[in-house]
């Protein structure tokens, strides 16, 4: 697979990896692991990790901005690309988001031996896999924000909310083979359309960070991978109902983190309390849908204001 010129090194610690999850070899995730800034040569203690999951058309490179300022903060953080995305492998299946989850959990878990209970963030997609980690993996979580996304299996996602004007797309990502014959050559047209329809500062996502994105999409399975994390929401829907009613709502604190102009913001309370006892709600200000690159500083605020009321030494 050619590379994606990777993202830009601001840190001397940035170090990109790459493992295998398997013997045989059939899924490959690919990282990035910051530790906290300035990393001591003779650190001995296991410190706090942030676990960054992007969503869909992104890659790792969404969280460019935001790496080095929570690493600064004293936190490792692990940025990877999930199957299907970036430079990770691009398999035939295992779309749904507790196949994802569990994914993740090994890459942390098994390869990089963090045994301490992590903080979750995730974004569009990747919230829904953030609030899968938190639900199959609790012991393992310390707090999870998650927002952007409608959660299907959430009263407001299959009240309606799902079939909105907004939530077009949906719909057409779920349809089968269609969608990549559709935009098979035409990546670059339609990832911009993605990009600028979402967000309030259009700006945010340059004309090279479109290339890169483009680069990241084109390549052979790219978009038929982010097509199926779609095909997989009734799966999603049935694992998350089903989870919340043997479990019931997760006592892992969560963060419902929205852009102030995004239209997801109206579902994002409410979903949220369905699913977990303790709630806080974030809005980042002067972003549309993509906060991490809209207004990165302000993501940042907000992710630190909510995790640090639950680091443990």
């Amino acid at each position: 697979m050619p590379s994606l010129n990777p993202i830009p090194i601001d840190d001397a610690s940035w170090k990109h990896g790459n493992v295998f999850l398997d013997d045989a070899q059939e899924v490959r995730i690919h990282y990035i692991d910051c530790p906290p800034y300035p990393d001591k040569p003779d650190r001995t203690e296991e410190t706090n990790t942030i676990l960054l999951i992007h969503g869909f058309p992104n890659t790792s490179y969404q969280w460019r901005h935001v790496i080095t300022p929570l690493a600064k903060a004293g936190y490792r953080v692990i940025a990877p690309d999930y199957r299907g995305a970036g430079e990770s492998s691009h398999p035939a299946n295992g779309f749904d988001k507790l196949t994802i989850a569990t994914d993740l959990h090994k890459l942390l878990h098994d390869h990089l031996n963090i045994k301490k209970s992590i903080h979750v963030v995730g974004h569009d997609i990747g919230g829904m896999i953030a609030h899968a980690y938190a639900a199959k993996f609790p012991d393992h979580t310390l707090s999870v924000t998650w927002g952007e996304c409608p959660l299907p299996g959430s009263t407001p996602y299959e009240s309606g909310f799902k079939n909105s004007p907004g939530m077009w797309h949906f719909t057409f990502h779920q349809q089968t083979d269609l969608p990549e014959a559709l935009v098979a050559g035409r990546e670059r047209i339609y990832l911009k359309h993605f990009y600028d329809r979402l967000c309030v500062n259009p700006a945010a996502i340059t004309p090279a960070d479109l290339d890169h994105y483009v680069t990241s999409f084109a390549q052979p399975g790219g978009m038929r991978c982010g097509f199926e994390l779609y095909r997989a929401f009734p799966r999603d829907a049935r694992d998350n109902r089903r989870m919340l009613e043997e479990r019931g709502r997760s006592k892992v604190p969560a963060c419902s983190l929205s852009g102030e102009g995004s239209l997801l913001l109206q579902v994002a309370e409410e979903q949220t309390r369905e699913f977990y006892e303790s709630v806080e709600v974030a809005t980042v200000e002067g972003s549309g849908h993509w906060c991490a690159e809209e207004n990165p500083g302000g993501l940042v605020r907000k992710v630190m204001e909510f995790v640090g009321k639950y680091d443990k030494s």
